[in-house]
């Protein structure tokens, strides 16, 4: 009997070791309030009548702390699909990274790469933009989603204004509505433009801390790792000790968690325990940074 699991994942432990250590690297979704509630809003958007001034949604958060999966498990709710009568494509939600600075004609091209539609580089950018807006009207775009918005920090305030004019105008031509996310300064990027500001309904993710909605995640986390004993992952101690390392973000709870699972595998003791986690070889967020930091520039 394995109570402590879900039931897919108890048919796991039937596998040799190697592959249950495969298991355990697979990408776990956990449905959690935060993310039910930003995913809630994504769908009132989608099915909002279109208007000359859509609302949209701005969802910011530290980094690795699930804005991304979120988004992206939206828009694979929603894929394209052909439409029965007339076997067009329809492509309801659109995901896409923005570019690594704030450049109008490398957004058109993204946008162009992303659909296949065949394009010159040396295409003036007006050219570029209407054919952008008729390839999404017909895909019957309906949510335009777009992550790591942060990158629009990363011009000088022309080229920042003009980005967030293209977005703008993008929302206004087709009437539909926008969602972002980012770290937060992103909040700071949207804020540059008054009229977007005011378009914007901002979301916060913010970091895990000790409470029930936590323990909750921890008991969900572990009836999807296929080991063979409970670890009790929401007792005081192992929750404090997950916490801490850490540092209350989603995706490095979930790394961490990998990681010991795979350790007590491969250590013959099938539950996660304190002494496992404190031999574990893992580097918290805040030291990774500073290691980086440090680093040498080669030239």
């Amino acid at each position: 009997m394995t109570p402590h699991l879900h039931p897919d994942i108890a048919k796991l432990l039937e596998l040799p070791d190697r592959e249950r250590q495969r298991a355990v690297l697979a990408t776990k979704w956990i449905p959690y309030t935060r993310a039910r509630h930003i995913a809630g809003k994504m769908d009132d958007l989608l099915h909002h009548p279109a208007s000359h001034r859509m609302p949209n949604l701005l969802v910011v958060g530290d980094t690795n702390n699930g804005k991304s999966l979120i988004l992206q498990r939206f828009a694979d709710a929603h894929v394209p699909f052909d439409r029965e009568e007339d076997g067009r494509l329809v492509w309801p939600v659109f995901y896409i990274q923005a570019p690594p600075e704030p450049d109008e004609r490398r957004f058109y091209n993204l946008i162009l790469d992303r659909v296949g539609t065949p394009y010159r580089l040396a295409d003036r950018v007006d050219k570029k933009q209407q054919q952008v807006l008729h390839i999404l009207r017909l895909l019957e775009v309906k949510l335009l989603v777009i992550d790591e918005i942060q990158h629009v920090l990363a011009g000088n305030q022309a080229k920042q204004r003009l980005f967030l004019n293209v977005l703008k105008y993008l929302s206004n031509e087709l009437m539909i509505p926008l969602v972002c996310a980012g770290l937060r300064t992103a909040f700071n990027a949207i804020q540059h433009d008054e009229q977007l500001a005011n378009r914007f309904e901002p979301v916060a993710l913010p970091r895990w801390t000790m409470g029930e909605e936590y323990l909750r995640l921890l008991l969900s986390f572990e009836r999807l790792l296929p080991l063979r004993k409970p670890s009790g992952l929401s007792e005081e101690a192992l929750a404090y000790k997950l916490l801490s390392m850490s540092e209350g973000t989603i995706g490095d709870l979930s790394k961490l968690l990998k990681r010991a699972a795979i350790a007590a595998i491969q250590g013959k003791t099938e539950c996660i325990t304190l002494a496992l986690l404190n031999r574990l070889d893992y580097t918290v967020p805040s030291e990774r940074m500073k290691f980086h930091k440090h680093l040498p520039i080669s030239t």
